[in-house]
């Protein structure tokens, strides 16, 4: 099974800079997808064969996430089940035999660290929604988790620390997570490989590969021999993130 997942910074923008061939030639069984911006009546897909999931933030075009698979799954729900956390369309979880598949759109704890205190609050909360999954069966969860973990997965790590992003509270409360038995799969394989799935708009950050790695496959850590591979995708444009994906077996 091929995951891709892709923060897509808008649905029907980037449906015009070539997103129906980019995920052609990917071919994913799952793609997930976040900061779609949209409601599902809003978009046309350009992709024939999928079951589609879709939900969206009650704020127009803001924030929301969706997810197309090929095989239907077992059962689709949305949000954590907190309603202080389920207003901006953040989760969709999907249910099949083997495994639960999350993708999630974390909250930015924004400029000035504005909503960082909500953002600690999420990240406790999306754990013990993870792990109250996890105990039942395995679980992969994907997407654009606002947060570089290390010092390896940032370009300029001296200059944006304590930034959004890249503070020692998110940074921690990632590795909280990941205690709570994930993984992070790309680092599994690739312990010392430099790559970046997002970089700014402006000052050519993207050419001059001034970028962050906050987009992610995670996975229970008992589910990691069947991680055969996982990748970032650093040639498809279109958004100023990039897709990231696994195989899984």
């Amino acid at each position: 099974m091929k995951l891709i997942s892709w923060n897509v910074n808008g649905i029907r923008a980037i449906q015009g800079k070539g997103f129906g061939n980019a995920i052609a030639e990917m071919n994913p069984d799952i793609l997930c997808l976040q900061e779609v911006k949209a409601e599902q009546s809003q978009v046309t897909m350009p992709l024939k064969g999928y079951h589609t999931f879709w939900n969206s933030a009650l704020k127009k075009g803001y924030s929301g996430t969706a997810i197309l698979t090929r095989e239907k799954p077992l059962n689709a729900t949305y949000g954590i089940g907190r309603e202080e956390h389920d207003q901006e369309g953040r989760v969709i979880t999907l249910e099949f035999r083997d495994f639960y598949v999350v993708t999630v759109y974390v909250p930015n704890s924004k400029r000035g660290l504005l909503r960082l205190d909500y953002r600690m609050k999420w990240d406790r909360d999306f754990g013990e929604y993870l792990q109250v999954l996890d105990s039942t069966k395995p679980v992969i969860f994907c997407g654009d988790l606002n947060v570089a973990h290390q010092e390896i997965d940032i370009a300029r790590p001296k200059d944006n620390h304590a930034n959004p992003g890249f503070t020692d509270e998110e940074r921690n409360s990632f590795s909280a997570l990941l205690d709570r038995g994930f993984i992070d799969t790309f680092r599994l394989l690739y312990p010392d490989t430099v790559k970046y799935t997002w970089w700014l708009y402006m000052f050519n950050a993207r050419e001059r590969n001034i970028g962050w790695r906050i987009d992610y496959v995670c996975a229970s850590r008992h589910f990691a021999n069947r991680i055969k591979d996982s990748f970032i995708f650093n040639d498809y444009h279109g958004s100023d993130h990039c897709p990231v994906g696994a195989i899984i077996s």
